[in-house]
């Protein structure tokens, strides 16, 4: 006990110095102890910590009643429950409530997402848009928001569900271009690691960014927007008017370094080694961050050489249903075998969901390895996070990302104490200014007038210019609808103006453009190729394998995965290239067709619309439902499982996203657990979607 008040000497002597973020490390750790030692908090602890503003942290057992009081005062309803804010939190939340735009930069364990449902449930706001980075991220967000708010509120995420008298819409940006016409006022609007606007962190997703904040901000009444580790904003047009709090210091849980680089040196002996020494004892989660694909493979390699396998109900379930609804001989399997998983941005998103609910789980997985995609798409955290490599892909990791994963270190009342084993040098360390600005490609899908205080008159001159040029091709009328109903989705305006003035020039190069309305696949070739190549990079894989997925793909619904990967093995496609190209054909190649699809309407043949074509591509021809459902977590083979069971028929062309949940519901778990054709996983799954579409907690997965 006496050391125990020495250290709370220690830790008031530091407030009183004024060195908080010391104060507050200390003061965390001690806690930790604490919490190990399960040893009650004395008064003089919970002054320090209402002190230092972790108003959560207090210990009301052995409060004293103005201690209590503070707990109480900075209680607020978040949706379905009542809890504490810190300090800080409550620092945010009052300026949003105040009616302030504001742009906070945090620690990962900040709670940033916290305040969002607080806004929600003390203002009641008619609409809030939520723009995230990744489909990982809108789920879980769903997930959270729905078991609040659905009883009055429509939670949106998927295109063209209606809207109701109360909404909120939770997209990744891509996604909201079809709703920028339907929403006359927005509430909050809310944009999610909105540092990804910046060209220098997301050079591909930037554009559609910038062009969707500029849009929705148009009907913005006020905006939250949230990033990691940003020291300063540099002065744009997007936050100008913003209040930018940046409060880096403020953690909530403490992050201890092992620098095992240092003793490793370069020999990968060792590395590995120093790897299976965290993750073996099995004892405490891990984090494992790969870097690059090719290092996963190799830590997979490591894992299923040197561990030995587990015998628990989950993963040996879950190993038993991917060998026979994947692939027999896939890595994946083996690494769950042994109580691991394995994350990244490829795999289906079932599959990614599911591996976090098992790494969050007691009795699922030990470990996870990831690339970067475990820290742009859910907000999983660990007791210990390991830097395997200083990689982003062939990059070297920059300091502000490397924050970003090792703030996936600790979390409040579990872990007080997040451990990093660094196996590879840092980055050095820097303060990050966020510059975001108007790349030339994003201002042909703004408007001179309407956005002038945000543009220069060179940016100006431009808009016009391409608004005479694009109009002179498809028409004024025609320009006009593509302005007002978001037409195109692709950002860049000059890749546009070229694929019109392509054909205007040779409209006979796009003659048999129709042919992708055939049932047959074998007649899509020759249009296909000519479609992929307009915009050549990107495609992550030779055109020749691009095509043969589509093809492939045309048979998803009455095919399974283990037959299509057999067929496509000929073309050099594995389970992971499959992943990629599935993805890269329903987000890049449906866009992209959508746009020639109009466009070609208006230059050369309004009578031919692969619209229908278009619609199977995007769903991975599957029927819509059914792919929508697996952003929710039901995976493709359990939907067919129901559907010839005649628990819903998906095959009904009205069957929507609502209309399917809306089903599931009335339908009943319950019901859908008797279908006989399930496996044990195959329930633990629906019991996992069931708890994601219910408002309270009726659907259990513990179980």
């Amino acid at each position: 006990m006496m050391e125990l008040f020495a250290a709370c000497s220690q830790v008031n002597d530091l407030i009183e110095g004024g060195n908080d973020l010391a104060a507050r490390n200390m003061l965390i750790k001690l806690l930790g102890d604490l919490d190990r030692s399960k040893t009650p908090y004395p008064q003089v602890l919970n002054q320090l910590v209402r002190s230092a503003g972790l108003f959560p942290y207090l210990q009301l057992e052995n409060a004293s009643w103005d201690q209590k009081f503070v707990h109480e005062a900075f209680a607020v309803d978040v949706g379905n429950r009542t809890a504490t804010l810190h300090r800080e939190q409550s620092t945010v939340l009052s300026k949003l409530l105040g009616g302030k735009s504001v742009a906070v930069s945090a620690p990962t364990s900040f709670g940033k997402s916290f305040i969002i449902d607080a806004f929600i449930a003390a203002k009641r706001p008619d609409t809030v848009v939520i723009i995230v980075p990744t489909i990982a991220l809108m789920d879980e967000t769903r997930r959270r928001v729905y078991k609040k708010f659905s009883r009055d509120y429509g939670i949106i995420t998927a295109p063209d569900v209606p809207l109701e008298a109360r909404n909120i819409l939770i997209f990744p940006q891509e996604r909201a271009f079809g709703y920028i016409n339907k929403l006359k006022k927005i509430d909050l609007l809310v944009i999610d690691e909105f540092y990804k606007a910046s060209i220098v962190h997301d050079k591909e997703r930037a554009p559609s960014l910038i062009k969707a904040i500029v849009q929705l901000s148009r009907r913005a009444e006020q905006r939250y927007y949230l990033a990691p580790n940003i020291k300063k904003l540099a002065d744009n047009v997007f936050t100008r008017d913003m209040e930018f709090l940046e409060l880096l210091d403020f953690n909530t849980v403490f992050l201890e370094k092992h620098e095992v680089y240092k003793e490793i040196g370069a020999d990968a002996q060792k590395k590995s080694e120093a790897l299976l020494s965290i993750i073996s004892p099995r004892n405490e989660k891990s984090l494992v961050y790969a870097g690059t694909y090719a290092e996963i493979k190799r830590i997979a390699d490591l894992v299923v050489d040197r561990m030995s396998k587990v015998d628990r109900v989950h993963t040996n379930h879950f190993a038993r249903w991917l060998r026979e609804n994947y692939q027999e001989s896939w890595v994946l399997a083996d690494l769950v075998e042994r109580g691991v998983g394995m994350h990244n941005g490829r795999m289906h998103r079932c599959l990614s969901q599911l591996q976090v609910v098992l790494f969050e789980h007691e009795k699922g997985f030990d470990s996870i390895v990831s690339t970067s995609s475990i820290i742009e798409g859910v907000n999983t955290s660990a007791q210990n996070v390991v830097i395997w490599k200083s990689k982003l892909g062939r990059n070297n990791l920059t300091d502000f990302t490397y924050k970003n994963i090792i703030g996936r270190g600790g979390r409040m009342f579990k872990h007080f104490v997040g451990h990093i084993y660094l196996l590879d040098s840092p980055p050095k360390d820097e303060d990050t200014q966020l510059k975001i600005e108007f790349p030339d490609t994003v201002l042909g899908g703004l408007d001179e007038t309407q956005d002038r205080e945000s543009l220069n008159e060179r940016q100006i001159e431009k808009i016009i210019e391409y608004k005479l040029q694009m109009s002179d091709i498809v028409g004024v009328e025609n320009f006009a609808r593509i302005k007002r109903d978001n037409l195109l989705q692709d950002s860049d305006a000059d890749f546009l103006l070229q694929i019109a003035g392509d054909m205007k020039n040779n409209p006979e190069d796009w003659k048999g453009f129709g042919y992708l309305n055939s049932s047959n696949p074998s007649d899509w070739d020759r249009m296909l190729y000519k479609v992929i190549a307009l915009k050549p990079s990107g495609w992550d894989a030779p055109f020749k394998r691009v095509v043969a997925v589509v093809k492939a793909l045309a048979s998803n619904w009455t095919t399974d995965i283990p037959t299509m990967l057999r067929q496509l093995s000929g073309s050099g496609i594995d389970i992971e290239g499959f992943f990629q190209l599935e993805r890269t054909i329903t987000f890049k190649l449906s866009a992209l067709l959508s746009d020639i699809n109009e466009l070609h309407k208006m230059i050369v043949n309004s009578s031919v619309d692969i619209g229908g074509f278009i619609g199977k591509v995007s769903h991975a021809f599957l029927p819509p439902a059914v792919h929508n459902l697996e952003e929710y977590g039901l995976p493709r083979m359990i939907s067919r499982k129901l559907h010839m069971a005649h628990f819903i028929d998906f095959s009904h062309a009205d069957l929507d996203l609502k209309s399917a949940l809306n089903l599931f519901r009335r339908n009943g778990l319950e019901v859908a657990l008797r279908v006989e054709t399930l496996t044990a996983f195959d329930r633990y799954i629906l019991r996992f979607f069931f708890n994601g579409i219910t408002p309270d907690d009726v659907a259990s997965i513990s179980e």
